[in-house]
């Protein structure tokens, strides 16, 4: 039987003008403002709407074309801000020159950005699910833009770590909301490729940052660092603007039955707002938005370990931003641009899982709907590869760092925690996202928010770690930390579906989900 989300492609669709794509969320033409819907169109008896067959504004019925343009869009713009992260630290010497302070104090310029990424998700994802994606991410990311600015410019040392916090706190919004887009505009079976693109994006990016940094750092100094940073976000927000339209159903729902009820003087509904008050659903919503990233990580088991996994994952790959400099200059005196190669074992490993899950998602694709039943689960079996080489990789740089070991044994050790951080990352998000597809903007907050807790607390240790322990013991401890975690993607292989039926969201994400395409079908 023919996968009807590849049918969408093939069939006669109705167009929609640009500018109404891009600017009218309600939008409604002859065909849709005529249409028999069920209800009376009384107070008592709404009119209730859905999406219609070839909906010209369904995302999940837009061509695969134009979904593809859409994922790379929102990965770019992810990647620019993941580059921003990493990018600081390369030119770390002429910092603390310019500034006169201590390595401590720099590296808060580092934690800044990456606590932005625990503060922001809290309002950006749940302010998506409100407001929709399409408003919230451009006008973040413009901010986002104008703090990266603002680092180039800062005369003090405060200055720059103030808006190295904002920056990251507003460039946090592609971190949760494009996954979120992701959700919309793909549907169960293709959002794999989908999830790789994107995923691939916050983890290459703070890898070349300091590739990026070191040289150009070295050749035209450490505000140009900044400035670059500012240029590639200016890019990425004009394309977002010209591009990325309003991809989440309830709200285009919502917006549509406003403008029927306007045109046609009778009520019309969303069949998500059906038997909710609407004097009350705003403000319940935005309680109910606010609140919902922490239900989700305190209350959904599943959300709460595997987040806890991810940030640990998350604080380890930032630690090797201060840890590497240890390793690789201070103890081997490599120069600042030729510090930054010092990542490319990492970058390798990260591009070899890459094509290893596009490789799976492949598999994925081929294999009959009687054998995935369209179970998250089955988007975990890379994980339990990855979650194996991640502590393999990391024991093996924690012995093979010495100065009398040849560089070479160290940098290649990074490849399987780079490998394994890719299956592992990209293997929970696609199976977070599955379980939690209508929250999945909330679920990835959520996750976002403790990992760069994580993320922004293990560089203000690691200094004083390796000076205390040793290059050896102290790589050795994040090595026990993944070692620990290894249980979890197994755990959640076996009994997810089992799990997921008792945990309340991720059972009314699967009821919800039903539903529309229920209605659309």
């Amino acid at each position: 039987m023919a996968d009807p989300s590849l049918e969408h492609d093939t069939q006669s669709r109705r167009a929609i003008p640009y500018l109404s794509l891009m600017l009218d969320q309600g939008w409604v033409d002859e065909e849709l403002a005529n249409r028999a819907y069920p209800g009376s169109g009384t107070v008592n008896d709404p009119f209730v709407i859905g999406w219609t067959e070839n909906d010209p504004r369904d995302p999940l019925q837009f061509s695969q074309t134009v979904r593809w343009i859409w994922t790379i869009l929102v990965s770019l713009a992810t990647f620019a801000v993941a580059l921003a992260t990493s990018a600081y630290t390369a030119p770390s010497s002429q910092i603390m020159q310019t500034f006169a302070v201590s390595e401590e104090i720099f590296q808060l310029g580092l934690s800044a950005f990456v606590l932005g990424f625990a503060v922001g998700p809290v309002i950006w994802g749940p302010s998506s699910e409100l407001y929709g994606r399409q408003v919230i991410f451009i006008s973040t990311y413009l901010v986002f833009t104008i703090f990266n600015a603002g680092c180039a410019l800062s005369s003090t040392i405060e200055g720059l770590i103030v808006m190295r916090f904002l920056a990251g706190a507003f460039g946090s919004s592609p971190l949760t909301i494009a996954g979120g887009v992701l959700a919309d505009i793909w549907p169960d079976k293709q959002r794999g490729r989908g999830m790789i693109t994107f995923s691939s994006a916050p983890l290459f990016g703070p890898v070349i940052g300091p590739v990026v940094g070191g040289f150009l750092g070295q050749s035209a100094g450490w505000r140009w660092v900044q400035g670059f940073l500012a240029i590639m976000g200016g890019v990425c927000c004009i394309l977002l603007a010209l591009v990325l339209p309003e991809t989440y159903a309830p709200v285009l729902l919502v917006q549509r039955a406003n403008r029927l009820s306007r045109m046609k003087g009778r009520i019309f509904i969303s069949k998500l707002e059906k038997g909710q008050d609407k004097k009350s659903l705003l403000l319940g919503t935005m309680k109910i938005a606010l609140v919902r990233p922490w239900a989700l990580l305190f209350f959904e088991p599943i959300v709460l370990l595997l987040t806890v996994y991810m940030a640990i994952l998350y604080g380890t790959l930032y630690l090797f931003f201060a840890a590497f400099p240890i390793v690789y200059q201070e103890y081997r005196g490599w120069n600042q641009g030729i510090g930054g190669l010092s990542f490319l074992g990492l970058a390798v490993g990260i591009a070899i899982g890459i094509l290893y899950m596009f490789y799976v998602d492949a598999l994925y694709q081929k294999s009959s709907p009687s054998q995935l039943e369209h179970q998250p689960e089955t988007r975990l079996p890379p994980a339990l590869v990855g979650c194996v080489a991640i502590p393999v990789g990391l024991f093996w740089f924690a012995w093979a760092n010495s100065p009398s070991v040849h560089w070479i044994v160290s940098v290649a050790a990074q490849a399987p925690f780079g490998f394994g951080f890719v299956l592992v990352y990209v293997s929970v998000q696609n199976y977070l996202v599955d379980a939690y597809t209508i929250y999945a903007a909330s679920v990835l907050a959520a996750n976002a928010m403790l990992r760069s807790l994580f993320g922004a607390a293990f560089p203000l240790f690691t200094a004083h770690m390796y000076n205390g322990l040793g290059i050896h013991w102290a790589s050795c401890v994040p090595g026990f930390l993944a070692l620990a975690c290894v249980p979890f993607p197994f755990a959640f292989h076996r009994y997810g579906k089992r799990l997921r039926k008792k945990c309340r969201f991720a059972a009314k994400a699967a009821q919800h989900t039903y539903e529309l395409r229920q209605h659309s079908s």
